[in-house]
């Protein structure tokens, strides 16, 4: 059970409601994570508003990839699920890949480059060493896209924070960050 009560739609803040309906509409079901978020209406809108800028840079493949990678990074078995999932049914990622991104890695060569940083980033908070950029760039990384995937990484230790913090009803398939991958 989570730690931190997580809200209906209807007994969340008013002010978070529309969020909430909003993401009701795009996914066609509101998970616990958002709805959690909706406890601070701040915290939901700035949530909601990283993840619909970002949505526009790289490719939903490598987004997916990047917090299959950095919820492995963070130990989040509810992120691990939910981009799990994600990954299969939305990018469609086959579960091997899958399994690569988790280890930080991919089978295509510029994937595994921007997932390869991505999981140094979230594993170094940052202090990424000179060889760690050259390898993105020398994968055909543009330094703009380099922005994007600390950017994307970002945006997922927040909701890895939130969640291992909160311990977040897991309501998507199960993934265990624990489970060999």
């Amino acid at each position: 059970m989570s730690r931190i009560t997580v809200p209906t739609r209807e007994a969340a803040p008013t002010a978070a409601q529309p969020i909430l309906d909003a993401v009701n509409k795009q996914l066609g079901v509101v998970p616990n994570l958002f709805r959690l978020a909706a406890l601070s209406p701040a915290a939901l809108t700035a949530m909601t508003g990283l993840n619909g800028a970002l949505s526009k840079a790289l490719d939903v493949k490598t987004r997916e990839r990047i917090a299959i990678a950095t919820a492995q990074v963070n130990g989040c078995d509810y992120c691990l699920s939910a981009h799990t999932y994600l990954g299969l049914n939305l990018a469609k990622i086959s579960p091997e890949e899958i399994e690569l991104n988790r280890n930080g890695a991919s089978a295509d060569p510029k994937a595994a480059a921007a997932v390869r940083f991505a999981a140094q980033v979230a594993l170094l908070r940052g202090k990424v060493s000179d060889a760690d950029l050259a390898a993105v760039k020398l994968a055909g990384f543009s330094e703009a896209q380099i922005v994007e995937i600390v950017a994307v990484v970002a945006e997922n230790f927040l909701t890895n924070l939130l969640n291992n913090v909160a311990d977040t009803d897991i309501d998507f398939p199960v993934v265990r960050t624990a489970e060999a991958a």
